[in-house]
């Protein structure tokens, strides 16, 4: 019998100097329930403008990256800020509790500007994991020292757009080997003249994005690990200025090439096909493919973007969290790119309706073999309200547990304004632990009290230009014949993103072999697997 999964959370006891208060827990050995502990943190809060925000460029908070940036097989925490206020690192220390450590200074970070966003990546493919960070007004690339320090060299790589970028993403576009980037921008603001208040469900509101106008998002193509140029136009991006929130880059079409998926507010999302053709070209086949609204042919307000097997016919399906008084969608992917809303059919629909979506993520938090899912909320105006809105301000997250063929809301509690989140094992013990931000304020951990696991542990080692073989697709087969499907990328959180470390599955039926297609469609079959050791496939 499936396990219930249940979100203990505790309050109360006295920081130290680490960046992290464990709670005292208090795990039943004999419970059949999988606990998340929600851990205080002294990571400083996240900052996006004033409490009571006026404009819309106060509303969308700040995102956090895990990476590992001095390769110690550990997660180390970034967290972005806007309002001049500064970005932090956080170097994770955790031996018998989650803690980090702030190494700001200690490296060499100054970045103080009204910053948005953040994507993890390998540049300039020396092995250690570099940063970009997207603002209002110039974005940024800092490129990791060795572990060392961290070098701002926006110019030398020709990265710093200047428009307001929000989500942005590492990925191969061109199949060259190396990362290539997404920078998605949102519109044009002008902090001198802000757009005038408007009307929404009778209530008066801060103005946006209705109204505004949207501007293109910006593709640089990677030439050999020295620098980057923009082809946005010569690729095929340029044509569809959007209200761009987010963004995944992955394989939708079994081809073998990288495509890209963009979510938009208010707008219809697009999905960039790679065609193959040489030179490379993309185009935007959303509607073809019924990924550009959803199944009613409504455009939707997206900000968070989850990609997984839902259906199981090892096809990526796309979910999105939309804004409040619609629900979220599922998107299932039936055959090679060719998309069908299964949005009820999985009981995501109805759920979703009061909550306004950020940051979500499908991961196998009970270890058994299925992906769950969990979605951070809060609304954009400060004055919602069930009475006014249909929506509270402060919301609960949304904890989905995978029951068959369904997913079952877990009761929560604690309401937070929330914005992202990143999935990752902070305390290396073989579970998916969870950091979320608010906006504007503290970070907390939800820790994964897994008792019983057993886990099957992948890592992926790419080529020179790639280590961490970013794009490829990871399928586990078990002794009974099912299967389980990843894709490696640097995620999907909302201005967001995780370091593929590692990939963490279920083991209970005993894995007899591991399928990685690497993003150029070669195919790599591992059957000397190891449960109690990671099995580290390289790429041939």
């Amino acid at each position: 019998m499936k396990r219930q999964l249940v979100l203990l959370l505790l309050c109360g006891c006295s920081g130290n100097e680490t960046a992290s208060r464990n709670l005292p827990t208090k795990v039943d050995q004999s419970s059949s329930t999988i606990l998340f502990s929600e851990i205080a943190t002294d990571i400083k809060p996240s900052v996006c403008g004033a409490d009571t925000p006026t404009q819309i460029i106060e509303v969308n908070g700040t995102g956090i990256a895990l990476l590992d940036f001095d390769n110690d097989n550990d997660l180390d925490v970034f967290v972005v800020s806007a309002s001049n206020h500064p970005c932090r690192l956080y170097e994770n220390v955790s031996k018998d509790e989650i803690s980090f450590v702030e190494v700001t200074d200690k490296l060499g970070i100054q970045i103080e500007r009204w910053a948005n966003g953040v994507a993890v990546g390998d540049v300039n493919g020396d092995g250690f994991d570099d940063l970009y960070i997207t603002c209002h007004g110039s974005n940024v690339l800092l490129i990791n020292q060795h572990g060392e320090s961290f070098k701002d060299e926006t110019g030398k790589y020709g990265v710093g757009d200047t428009g307001w970028g929000t989500s942005a993403r590492f990925g191969d576009l061109d199949g060259d080997g190396d990362l290539d980037l997404y920078v998605c921008n949102y519109l044009e603001f002008d902090f001198d003249n802000p757009p005038p208040r408007s009307i929404y469900k009778g209530n008066r509101v801060l103005g946006g994005p209705h109204g505004m106008l949207p501007t293109s998002d910006i593709v640089y193509e990677n030439v050999d690990n020295r620098t980057f140029k923009d082809v946005t136009n010569e690729w095929g991006f340029g044509n569809d200025p959007a209200y761009s929130l987010n963004v995944a880059i992955l394989d939708f079409t079994g081809d073998g090439l990288q495509d890209v998926f963009v979510g938009n507010d208010s707008m219809s999302n697009n999905l960039f096909i790679n065609t193959g053709e040489t030179p490379i070209r993309f185009e935007n086949k959303a509607i073809r493919f019924g990924a550009a609204t959803n199944g009613d042919g409504a455009m939707q307000a997206t900000m968070g973007i989850g990609v997984a097997d839902v259906s199981g016919n090892s096809h990526p399906d796309i979910f999105t969290t939309n804004f409040s008084s619609d629900t979220n969608t599922l998107l299932t992917n039936d055959q090679d790119g060719y998309f069908n809303d299964q949005t009820k059919r999985y009981g995501l629909g109805l759920v979703s309706r009061s909550f306004l979506g950020w940051t979500c993520g499908f991961y196998d938090f009970d270890l058994d073999g299925d992906e769950d899912l969990l979605i951070v909320n809060g609304h954009v105006y400060p004055e919602a309200t069930m009475a006014t809105m249909d929506s509270e301000r402060a919301q609960t997250l949304l904890l989905l547990e995978r029951v068959g063929n369904r997913f079952v809301a877990i009761e929560q509690k604690n309401a937070h304004t929330d914005r992202t989140a990143v999935f990752g094992d902070l305390d290396s013990d073989g579970d998916i632990d969870v950091l979320i931000a608010q906006r504007s304020g503290a970070l907390r951990i939800l820790r994964n009290d897994l008792i019983e696991k057993r886990t099957l542990t992948i890592q992926l080692k790419g080529n020179a230009k790639n280590p961490k073989g970013l794009g490829a697709k990871i399928t586990v087969t078990y002794s009974d014949g099912s299967t389980s499907t990843r894709w490696n990328t640097d995620g999907f959180g909302f201005q967001s993103s995780s370091s593929p470390s590692q990939h963490l599955f279920a083991n209970q039926k005993d894995a007899i072999e591991v399928e990685v297609i690497w993003h150029n469609n070669v195919r790599q079959v591992v059957t000397e697997l190891n449960e109690y050791e990671p099995v580290i496939i390289t790429k041939p």
